[in-house]
């Protein structure tokens, strides 16, 4: 992992320092598995399941850096750091960003255009987000 580049962004205040607590990190983890299983859920409208989607792969994303001892306030910067705290590869990472604009755009415009294309990806990515934070916490937990 290039833990490199999570120092120099905590260094140009992107990021903060803060020591990793696993409680927390329990919490993001049963808390995205919750909402993933929920956005799994085809009798939901598509709007639901994207939100939970989303804020499912938000809260791994969030625990992967915290598991680092990093914590940002910028929800976008928790999917750029994918690639550094999971080795999440850069191009799989951009679906995120897109679905955070996405979610932007419906939070602070009341518009929320997706796909059902856009929405399958975003929840095995998710998947993959859950077993790959799972995989290098496996020793490392109660």
């Amino acid at each position: 992992m290039t833990l490199e580049n999570l120092k120099n962004l905590a260094r140009v205040g992107q990021l903060k320092a803060e020591p990793p607590d696993q409680r927390e990190l329990d919490g993001l983890v049963r808390s995205a598995k919750v909402r993933l299983a929920d956005a799994k859920n085809v009798s939901l409208a598509p709007d639901s399941r994207f939100d939970l989607a989303y804020n499912a792969a938000h809260a791994l994303a969030l625990a992967a850096l915290r598991r680092q001892g990093y914590r940002s306030d910028k929800r976008y910067l928790v999917f750029q750091c994918l690639t550094h705290t999971l080795e999440f590869p850069s191009a799989k990472s951009s679906v995120f960003s897109l679905c955070h604009n996405r979610r932007n755009l419906a939070e602070y415009e009341g518009h929320l255009e997706i796909d059902d294309q856009l929405l399958d990806e975003l929840i095995a990515l998710t998947d993959e987000l859950l077993k790959r934070l799972l995989e290098l916490t496996a020793g490392t937990s109660g």
